[in-house]
């Protein structure tokens, strides 16, 4: 039961904000004047004490499968003029900006900086990468209209006639973003992060719903630092790959280290040997079972990859961390030492989702497409008994205040603070009978349905019901509303008393 009493109306945000503090899971709880209290706190849990999730609950039976769980739940679609390249629905972009934003809110916790660069770049800055050797033909090719476009050309634009290659990730730019400046030994580590799209030619028949695609983004991180830091530095992100796994409760999940490949890579045996070497460290310094895969490495340097399995069993990489010595030297760059002369810079790539599409694939299939509140993309749905006009008035007035959006009837519009949380609250207020609305809202996954009928108007203070639904997850961890700044967290039976005001 969750009572919300008049005087009306104070935005849902403050109860939101209030929550954030909870410690509890599975507990009952009250809010009195936006203070909350627990009857049972969990201990809070420090970044860097937290181990990689060993387990998991159990897939469901028969595995679910994500693409027909997109296509139900209205998540995402896909079209013969992109193959490849999945059109997210609101449902499905809601979910995808939940797990980016979640993201980002970690970044200041690891010191990562964000960073906006282009989707296409000439045929030399890849010569230059060495992806044009190694990675052409994964890549997709562009040509600039130039010289061919128009009659009368400038040599700017004669110039442009050099072919293009969409990125297919995004180191090499980043790499343009460290020497655009002078560096210091005291700068480093420079860590940026990139959310842009990238583009890889797969081919037709590897194309599979979103674990694998042409069009996708990746939480692409890279790290420039000194030789002295980089056991430091993996061994972060290796904690930062765990409190997010740890966050999902996804596992089990394997670490690899994949090796140099027999051909197609840049560099010397003896820098591969290097690198391996350190990232063998960083492995047994985490306290965690891996394994090697021999020759799998990126062509620029080894690295250590996660791999997940779906509800099916079919493995997947997401996260990795890649070590590379050859890219700060193609791009020739440098940073000022102590003792007055230059030095070169190390390179670690990193990625904590990998590909978005492919986890969100998989989260998809962990929670058999019934997410959690805090990334739902029907957290709530406001159900009439009747449609008489003053059941449905009310009924709007409630989804106001659940949502957190202010009424605006008789003043001017404001724009929305950042600091405001806004949840997405549906409301059905038709004339078709309550079983089937409550049916239905059943049906697409709503974690909480609002009952409001006429009975609701005649009580004061005014009430109304709401019904929670277990999720297949069987907890939903506070710690995943807090870092979500969702909102209301979800229990299996809770009473609120939530004071509003006019």
């Amino acid at each position: 039961m969750l009572t919300i009493q008049r005087p009306f109306i104070r935005r849902i945000q403050h109860v939101a904000l209030s929550l954030q503090a909870l410690g509890c899971k599975k507990r009952s709880w009250a809010l009195t004047n936006h203070y909350c209290s627990c009857t049972k706190s969990q201990p809070s849990r420090n970044a860097s004490t937290l181990k990689l999730n060993p387990t998991t609950e159990s897939p469901p039976k028969p595995p679910a499968d994500h693409r027909e769980l997109g296509i139900s739940s209205s998540l995402f679609t896909s079209s013969i003029y992109s193959p490849g390249s999945p059109l997210f629905l609101p449902n499905g972009a809601y979910v995808f900006n939940r797990l980016v934003s979640f993201l980002r809110a970690q970044y200041a916790l690891f010191g990562f900086r964000e960073v906006v660069t282009p989707t296409i770049y000439k045929k030399s800055l890849w010569e230059r990468s060495g992806h044009w050797e190694n990675y052409a033909d994964d890549m997709y090719e562009v040509t600039g209209r130039g010289a061919r476009g128009t009659k009368n050309n400038t040599a700017t634009e004669q110039d442009q006639d050099e072919e293009f290659g969409l990125k297919p990730m995004n180191c090499p730019g980043h790499c343009l973003l460290f020497g655009s400046e002078k560096r210091s030994y005291r700068d480093l580590p420079i860590r940026y992060a990139d959310f842009s799209p990238l583009h890889r030619n797969e081919i037709s028949g590897a194309l599979s719903g979103l674990t694998r695609v042409r069009r996708f983004h990746q939480d692409d991180g890279h790290i420039f630092c000194r030789n002295s830091q980089i056991l430091e530095e993996i061994s972060n992100t290796l904690r930062f790959i765990g409190m997010v796994y740890d966050t999902f409760k996804l596992g089990p999940y394997k670490l690899v280290l994949s090796t140099r490949p027999e051909d197609h890579y840049i560099g010397t045996v003896n820098e591969w040997d290097k690198a391996e070497a350190q990232l063998r460290e960083a492995l047994d310094a985490s306290g965690r079972e891996w394994s090697i895969n021999d020759g799998d490495g990126a062509f620029y340097g080894p690295k250590i990859d996660i791999i997940l399995k779906d509800s099916d069993g079919k493995e997947h990489q997401t996260a990795t961390v890649q070590l590379d010595f050859q890219l700060p030297q193609r791009f020739e760059l440098s940073y000022d030492t102590p003792e007055s002369g230059t030095d070169r810079p190390v390179l670690i790539h990193r990625a904590i989702f990998g590909s978005l599409e492919r986890f969100m694939a998989l989260l998809i299939e962990h929670y058999n497409g019934r997410f959690p509140f805090w990334i739902a993309p029907r957290p709530c749905i406001i159900l009439s008994v009747t449609d008489r006009d003053d059941v449905k008035q009310y009924a709007k007035d409630v989804q106001q205040t659940l949502s957190g959006l202010r009424h605006y009837e008789n003043e001017q519009i404001q724009p929305a603070r950042l600091d405001k949380v806004h949840i997405p609250v549906d409301i059905d207020t038709s004339a078709r009978s309550l079983q089937k609305k409550i049916l239905e809202a059943k049906n697409k996954g709503y974690n909480h349905i609002v009952v409001i009928g006429p009975r609701d108007l005649d009580i004061s203070p005014r009430t109304v019901t709401v019904e929670v639904h277990a999720q297949a997850d069987a907890e939903d961890a506070c710690k995943l509303q807090i870092a979500g700044h969702s909102g209301i967290p979800r229990f299996e039976n809770y009473t609120v008393n939530i004071l509003l005001e006019s």
